[in-house]
């Protein structure tokens, strides 16, 4: 099952009708209420989206290279999410292990896997394509193939619009925007964010003042895997966790970073949260293959209309 028919799942309880080309409520609750119900639901959706295409984002912008099994480190952290709760019995000891894990896994993989390819696109990508492949093929011989699922941490839900709503995503969705407000502090704030952002504008002229380049690379492929991890351990409860949780995730965030605007960190996390609300939507009328077509001609259009980005203007 996809994951974001799985997120939107416990909406389906009083779906939109299509009748004649109106919509109509179901269960007394109406249109309206329906509609910002969803839209709620994307929203909360894609600030999850938005750490883990930001992770991705960082990454391109730094060190220039595709990373096709971003969206694997995602699963990956799902999978840790629910290996370390059932260990410890405690779902915040993996929310906060998960996250230096995903920093540790990725140092060691910029080390062996990134390094000896940087600045070679093509062998990259089919570098870490090899990668997401054994990524997805560890994990299904030594889990299963079965989807599993963990419980929210935080029971209850509230109304909302109409709805009755899980208080975790809710939660969710809080701990996500603190966590972006966290790392835009960090970039911004603190030396080592402000030695990344001159590595990503321009490596020689920091080479030059002293910056270490090479450490700089690997600490930033670290945060950007640990950001997948941390959306993985958020979004565990919420989905299903298995191997191909990734294959749904990795188109998801290439889009938020072409449309955001290749690079632009405050761009990929608007238009992670636009994509996401906006299929929120659309699947809730129709299905999600439908959704993901509309995403991808938006994009389209995006791209044909102003081609740097939708958000190419805002400050990097």
């Amino acid at each position: 099952m996809s994951i974001r028919v799985e997120f939107y799942r416990h909406l389906a309880a009083k779906p939109l009708l299509i009748v004649r080309g109106a919509l109509r409520s179901v269960g007394g609750v109406s249109v309206i209420e329906l509609v910002l119900a969803l839209a709620v639901n994307g929203l909360v959706w894609g600030l999850i989206i938005a750490l883990i295409a930001l992770g991705l984002s960082i990454i391109f912008g730094l060190l220039d290279i595709i990373n096709v099994a971003h969206g694997d480190f995602f699963m990956l952290g799902t999978v840790a999410a629910l290996t370390l709760t059932v260990a410890s019995g405690s779902y915040w000891i993996a929310l906060l292990l998960v996250p230096i894990i995903g920093f540790a896994v990725g140092i060691v993989l910029e080390r062996l896997v990134i390094r000896p390819t940087i600045r070679q696109a093509s062998l990259t990508i089919v570098t870490t394509f090899g990668l997401s492949m054994m990524l997805q093929e560890g994990v299904r011989a030594i889990y299963g193939a079965q989807p599993r699922r963990m419980e929210a941490p935080i029971e209850g839900t509230l109304p909302l619009f109409g709805i009755d709503y899980d208080v975790y995503r809710l939660f969710a969705a809080a701990f996500a925007a603190l966590c972006l407000i966290a790392f835009f502090a960090f970039l911004t704030r603190t030396k080592l964010g402000t030695w990344i952002r001159a590595v990503r504008h321009d490596p020689e002229t920091a080479t030059a003042l002293g910056v270490p380049v090479a450490r700089i690379c690997a600490i930033t492929f670290g945060l950007g895997t640990a950001m997948a991890f941390l959306g993985g351990v958020i979004a565990a409860p919420i989905t299903t966790v298995e191997f191909r949780t990734g294959v749904d995730i990795l188109p998801f965030c290439f889009m938020a970073v072409i449309i955001g605007g290749l690079g632009n960190l405050q761009g990929t996390v608007a238009a992670a949260v636009l994509l996401a609300v906006l299929e929120g939507l659309v699947t809730s009328v129709t299905d999600p293959t439908i959704a993901r077509i509309i995403s991808l001609a938006f994009m389209s259009v995006v791209l044909l209309v102003r081609p740097n980005g939708l958000f190419s203007g805002a400050t990097r």
